[in-house]
């Protein structure tokens, strides 16, 4: 019996694509995660350690669908996103396994806080300190492509 790896399961389901990638949207997460942390922070020093520990996630999700564009794919579920990041970056050995973890652990402080009302000061903590991390770890790796950008007077002779 063939085993289906999670990464090949994705992609058949579509809930990872490949893509045509610009530096843009790429900036685009990174401007995001940037900003999803400062709101984290700013939570956090204000003792909403629900928001906190939410925003710090969305932080960190932002910072790893910028790693997943830089490779081509896109995301079309927070599990997969998971995958990607093991399957792209942590078995390449480009990140070690507990970014991976960090990232996951911090996924499900997202839901306990979301969906069940479940959270914490130390959960939050936790959290940012994953969130800046990831981010830290996510600009090392960004390495923009060269845009080459078309203009109607490279047509004129």
């Amino acid at each position: 019996m063939i085993v289906m790896r999670e990464f090949d399961k994705c992609l058949k389901e579509r809930r990872i694509v490949k893509i045509r990638v610009s530096d843009e949207m790429i900036t685009r997460e990174i401007e995001s995660a940037e900003y999803d942390l400062h709101k984290a922070e700013e939570s956090f020093l204000n003792e909403d350690y629900k928001w906190s520990s939410i925003q710090a996630y969305y932080s960190m999700f932002h910072a790893v669908k910028a790693l997943v564009l830089q490779k081509g794919y896109r995301e079309k579920s927070h599990y997969c996103l998971l995958v990607a990041l093991r399957e792209l970056y942590v078995e390449t050995e480009e990140l070690g396994s507990e970014l991976a973890d960090n990232f996951e652990l911090s996924m499900n402080f997202r839901k306990e806080a979301d969906y069940a009302f479940i959270y914490d000061r130390e959960s939050a903590e936790i959290a940012l300190n994953y969130a800046v991390d990831i981010l830290k770890q996510t600009r090392k790796l960004i390495k923009p492509k060269k845009i080459e950008k078309y203009s109607h007077e490279d047509e004129i002779d």
